[in-house]
Parts: C-alpha cells; structure tokens; sequence
C-alpha cells in the first residue's frame, strides 16, 4: 500500500477543506472602538448624521454626534463618512442552524416526532458550524430566534447570536417561547370547477384537544414545585413559563378567525404574553391585537395574496396597515427554503419602505421591535448606551439588494469575520477564469 500516496491525498483533502471552512468565532473585545461620521440608524424610529458610535467591552458606551466625543477615550477609531451604522438584524422563528441542506433528511433537525412536545428544545440542535450562517451575517442579519417546527405543540424557541464555538456560546435565551400550530379552521372545497370555503369537520376536536392539554398545564404549575427527587413530567414543567410570564406563547395562526379564536384562548388560560406569528389577516382584527396587546410577527412578504380577490400587493402593505392601527410587529422569513432565505430579510424590510413605511420604520421592523416582541429589547435591537453592540458598518442602504455592502460587523464587541463560502467560490472561479475580484 502506497501510505505517502494516501498521506499527500488526506492532506490535500484536508487543506482544501480549510480554504472552504467555516469563519472562526472571533475573540472577546479588548480595545474600545469609536465608529465615527457615520450615519446612524439607532432602530428606535431616530436617525443621526455625522454620528458617533463607541464600543467598550463588548457595550456601547457612546451614542451621539461626531463633535461631541471625546476620541481620546478610544483605542480604536474607525472612520464611517459616507456609510450606515445599523444595529444587528434579528430574524425570529428562524430554522437558520436546524438544516442545512433540506434535500438531505440527515441534515434537519428541525422537527421531532409527536403532536404536543413544548418540552424538546431548539437550542441543543441548533449548529454554530452551519455553512449557511455566515451568507446571513453577511447581509447584517447578526442574531436570530431559532424555532422548531412540526405538531400541534412544536417545542421551544430560543434567541442566538451568529457568532460562537458552540450552542453555549451562542444562546442569549435558551428558552424564550413555546410554538403552537392553530389548527385551520376552514378549507377551500372544489366541485364543478368552483370552489367554496368549508369549515373543516376535524377543528372543534383539534381545539378540544389543544384545551385540554392547557388546562392540564396550568393545574400542573399551579402546583408548588417538586423536589428534584420527585418524578415530573417533562411536557408540563416546560409549559410553566406560558402560565408564570416568564416564556411568551407564540401562537402560529394567518386567518381572522384563528387570530380571534388565540386572543380568546389567552384571556381563557391567564396567559400574560402571546404573540402571533404569520398574522396575514391581522389588519382585519387590529383593535382585537391592539386591545390585548398582541404583537404580530408578518408572514414572508415576498408571496402571493392568500386569495384570488386580494390585491396584489397585500402582502407589501401588510406592515403599513399595521403600523397605521397601532399594533406592533416585525417581520419574519418562514416558508420554502427559509433557513437560505434568512439573508433576504433586510430586503422584505425595503419592500415595506416602499410601501408605506418610513424608512427608519422599516428599520424598527427588522431592530429594536423584533426585540421587544421576543423580550430582549433591555440588551439588544438599538443603539443605545448600555446596550450589547452588535452593529454593523454597510457602505450603502442596508435594506437594498443593489447596495447593501457591509464593511464591518460587531456582535457584542468583537470584530466579526463576514467571509462566507459563497464569496470563497466566488474569488476562487474569478481567478480560475481570469476575471477581476469584484469583493
């Protein structure tokens, strides 16, 4: 046997795969670093020109105009003029780490086997070396909420950063929410070439079903906790959160009558916090929302109209009709090929400016109330003083395609890596055809 042969071959093999590798995690913040001229979009609907951002271990410490700062407190000073400071973008109810190629079952991990399982958590699957999540960073989307998927009850959620050696490294929250699927309550009936709307036969015992599994948690955690030496049940200790306020319930519902029947559920079971995700009739019942305080994360806009007599760009103007009635939402990605589409999120947040919203509302959208909505606005989703400073730095509108080009990126301090596999092959078969680097 030729062992040199074999031996040239596994480290070519190996060096090869280190030219395609996944970015490491970079290091902790040791120098503060003073972001300056810029303009900042702070994600709270505000906007300053000329502006000065300051980082110091792993926080901004800083916000305000260039004239004004004391550049002597910095070691670092990175000079902005003529760019856009935004905060991260976070893209909740994400499978972004869950699956890698959706062709290949050995490669998701997104769903567990069962119909009521709060108990399985997102967390534990979720792969800080996916190839997919660097192309996401590179677009600014810098932090996600990572959700399950499948059954009546899917698990739970949990809030990451994209930037970290393991799941323990990632996780801002572990556990931020259990998912429930509202069951549909009518489908669309076809006879004789028409086509009628039909109240489906199996939804009154769905929602037996779903009733009683609540009722059963909430005894459970009116219950005093038992000793670790006691048996539990694992599926109610993990709904405990939905009944105490600690977790938000989010319920994954489009049409009025799904919508309607969730914001009866939450007033029925005591539940403090529910969110609606999808929402596409929710302007339909905004005061519902809106009274009961209800956020609303949107479906996908980039789709068709649910309904042949919608316009056509409905699912354009879904977060102007919103913002306009008052209620609070952000946008989200869920749908076909989502965990690949995650990098098209500041795009949905540009074709919401361009029909109807502001721009530093769209911002808002994709920022600060997406953090509010998962509960992590206190450390994240602005740029605020005492704040976590995942930022980046784009030459151009971060919310065009066209344009959106990031020179730098922060998550909680330290100077990210925005190289992607993508961008490898795209130098690699530039040079191998003699083209110039266009990176």
């Amino acid at each position: 046997m030729n062992w040199k042969l074999i031996f040239t071959l596994l480290l070519s093999i190996s060096f090869g795969n280190a030219a395609m590798s996944q970015p490491t995690p970079a290091a902790s913040q040791t120098e503060s670093v003073l972001i300056l001229n810029g303009t900042a979009h702070l994600g709270t609907g505000d906007m300053l020109e000329n502006a000065a951002i300051g980082l110091s271990n792993g926080k901004i410490d800083y916000v305000g105009f260039a004239r004004s700062v004391d550049r002597a407190r910095y070691d670092q000073v990175i000079e902005a003029k003529g760019q856009h400071i935004y905060p991260g973008f976070i893209a909740p109810n994400s499978t972004l780490g869950l699956q890698e190629i959706g062709a290949v079952r050995a490669t998701r991990d997104d769903a567990e086997v069962g119909t009521y399982k709060p108990h399985v958590r997102s967390v534990i699957a979720f792969n800080t070396d996916s190839e997919v999540t660097p192309t996401v960073r590179t677009n600014g989307v810098l932090m996600g909420q990572i959700t399950p998927r499948g059954g009546t009850v899917s698990g739970s959620s949990c809030i990451v950063h994209f930037d970290g050696w393991n799941w323990e490294d990632a996780a801002l929250r572990t556990v931020d929410g259990i998912h429930l699927n509202w069951p549909s309550t009518h489908h669309r009936h076809r006879k004789d070439g028409t086509i009628d709307i039909r109240k489906r036969k199996t939804y009154d015992q769905q929602f037996r079903e779903i009733q009683h599994f609540f009722e059963e948690a909430k005894a459970y955690a009116a219950q005093e906790r038992r000793p670790a030496t006691s048996p539990r049940d694992l599926r109610m200790e993990a709904m405990r959160g939905i009944f105490d306020g600690s977790l938000r319930l989010f319920v994954h519902a489009q049409d009025v009558r799904q919508i309607t029947e969730s914001v009866h559920f939450k007033r029925q079971m005591g539940i403090e916090n529910l969110v609606i995700v999808g929402g596409y009739d929710a302007p339909l019942v905004a005061d519902l929302l809106r009274e009961n305080n209800v956020p609303v994360m949107l479906k996908r806009l980039h789709t068709l109209p649910r309904f042949a007599e919608d316009d056509v760009d409905l699912p354009y103007r879904l977060p102007k009709l919103l913002e306009d009635e008052g209620v609070l939402y952000c946008l989200q990605n869920a749908g076909d090929m989502e965990h690949m589409g995650t990098r098209n999120l500041p795009f949905y947040a540009g074709t919401a400016h361009a029909y109807g919203l502001t721009y530093e509302q769209a911002i808002k959208s994709i920022t600060l109330s997406t953090a509010r909505i998962l509960g992590v606005d206190a450390f994240c989703g602005s740029l605020e003083t005492g704040k976590d400073a995942t930022l980046f730095i784009s030459e151009g509108d971060a919310l065009d395609m066209r344009t959106n080009y990031l020179t730098k990126a922060f998550i909680q301090g330290r100077s990210i890596d925005l190289d992607n596999r993508q961008r490898q092959l795209y130098r690699k078969y530039q040079t191998k055809y003699g083209a110039p680097i266009l990176d």
